[in-house]
């Protein structure tokens, strides 16, 4: 059996979304719209940085239930025989004693306040930076479907999991 360290976290991409820079021709100011409605979803993504693989739901809430599912999700996504260790935050419905952590699945906590020690926080700001942000989306539907969009194109591009995601102190280089 082999034992792959994994990262997982949650974003919220809504209607009430971020700015971002952009490159434009000097002199020009070009025009972001921002929306003020409050409509959003949440990715829960996990990675396995080694491999350059990932596993995600699109949610309407962030809690121990959506938590179970993402779970159940990843838990299909480890390879056969293999055991993943899914490093995540201290959020309250990841340390729920009411979820169901799948057989091939252990948990590890990060210490509190380090974001910086979860990779997935890269891949958000990536994601965001070049897919996400800069947008008004019309209806909850548009927010679902462009999430899943931007993660299915993160997906395709395994090198990029495995460049925004490897850390030496995780893998032992």
């Amino acid at each position: 059996m082999t034992t792959e360290p994994s990262c997982k976290d949650e974003a919220r991409i809504g209607q009430k979304n971020k700015i971002t820079r952009r490159w434009a021709k000097r002199g020009t100011r070009p025009v972001a719209l921002r929306d003020q409605r409050t409509a959003s979803a949440y990715i829960f993504g996990a990675i396995c940085p080694k491999e350059g693989k990932g596993a995600a739901l699109v949610l309407p809430r962030c809690n121990t239930a959506a938590m179970n599912l993402h779970l159940a999700e990843i838990a299909q996504a480890v390879a056969p025989g293999a055991h993943a260790v899914l490093l995540l935050d201290q959020a309250r419905w990841h340390l729920s004693n009411k979820l169901v952590v799948p057989a091939n699945i252990t948990l590890l906590p990060l210490p509190p306040k380090c974001p910086e020690l979860n990779p997935v926080e890269n891949i958000w700001q990536f994601m965001r930076d070049n897919w996400l942000s800069n947008r008004v989306f019309h209806s909850y539907r548009a927010i679902v479907d462009h999430c899943c969009y931007a993660w299915n194109k993160l997906v395709a591009q395994p090198w990029r999991i495995m460049s925004l995601g490897l850390r030496d102190w995780a893998y032992g280089f």
